[in-house]
């Protein structure tokens, strides 16, 4: 089925796991009673947004474990993991190890189909949400050993869905099912599918300041998706400086990952925070002026 986008590094495959949870997010949604929701449930949904979006998926998987870009106690750590995971994303090892694949693979020129942007909006809908790359070897990616042995990242690649779930059970306790439906499985639909989204538009269109050189992807910035996602939407800077925990370049780029990061450090949370000054990638070559590309109608 997926014969086209194998390569000798590896090859493509539906993933069960990744349809089932995707819809068993989804299909609930229609149970929801809007006649009955409150500022209480926007309210609870914003802050499980925020320190699991926020903390535990920009600052604590992206920046801060996948891309070490400050230095923080093994506590922190462990809570931005554990934050990460309800999100309802799914296990942080699998996202970690799909982040290094798709970053080898994008800072070439020998990219394969299943990495690039070359399709259609629906094409990527498909892939991403409903596919899974099975590398032939791991070590050629460099992931940290620390990391892919670390004992919290890998009790949670095991047991996820059961904190995901007895945190759903606790919340039908504290505030009923409607109240709960909306506080898990609409707003982790609306992470999965915005997480999806950002990702796609940000490497098809948008401004750019550098093109990385001898790579596939260089990435694009988008000023609303990037105040949406927490900065993960200024895919360009990010792209160019890939170890910086600053996503945000300019004073209209929001980057509320960055205010979050900044806040932490003063707290003492985090530290040696890097930025981009004295960290832009050396494949990253300055446009002349900025690049736009926007999308054909």
């Amino acid at each position: 089925m997926n014969s086209k986008l194998n390569t000798s590094a590896g090859f493509v495959k539906l993933s069960w796991k990744k349809c089932l949870w995707l819809y068993l997010m989804l299909i609930p949604i229609f149970l929801i009673d809007l006649s009955i929701f409150s500022w209480s449930d926007i309210i609870l949904g914003f802050v499980l947004t925020l320190v699991s979006v926020g903390i535990g998926h920009s600052i604590g998987l992206h920046r801060g474990i996948i891309h070490k870009s400050y230095k923080t106690s093994k506590l922190f750590r462990n809570l931005s993991i554990y934050l990460f995971v309800l999100t309802g994303l799914g296990s942080p090892l699998s996202w970690l190890k799909q982040h290094y694949f798709r970053d080898y693979w994008q800072n070439r020129t020998d990219c394969p189909r299943y990495f690039q942007y070359n399709h259609s909006l629906i094409t990527d809908y498909w892939w991403n949400l409903h596919l899974t790359f099975v590398p032939k070897n791991l070590d050629r990616y460099n992931i940290p050993k620390e990391d892919l042995n670390d004992p919290t990242i890998l009790w949670l690649h095991k047991t996820w869905y059961l904190h995901y779930f007895t945190f759903m059970l606790l919340l039908v306790y504290l505030l009923g099912i409607n109240s709960t439906l909306i506080a898990t499985c609409l707003r982790t639909s609306i992470i999965i599918l915005g997480h999806w989204y950002i990702g796609y538009a940000s490497h098809k269109y948008g401004y750019s300041r550098y093109k990385i050189e001898n790579a596939d992807e260089s990435g694009f910035n988008d000023v609303l998706l990037g105040l949406i996602s927490f900065g993960e939407g200024f895919h360009n800077n990010h792209h160019s400086h890939p170890t910086s925990a600053k996503f945000s370049m300019k004073w209209y780029e929001i980057d509320f990952g960055w205010i979050l990061v900044w806040l932490l450090s003063k707290l003492g949370v985090i530290k040696e925070v890097n930025t981009q000054r004295g960290n832009l990638k050396s494949t990253a070559i300055p446009h002349k002026k900025i690049n736009w590309k926007l999308p054909k109608f």
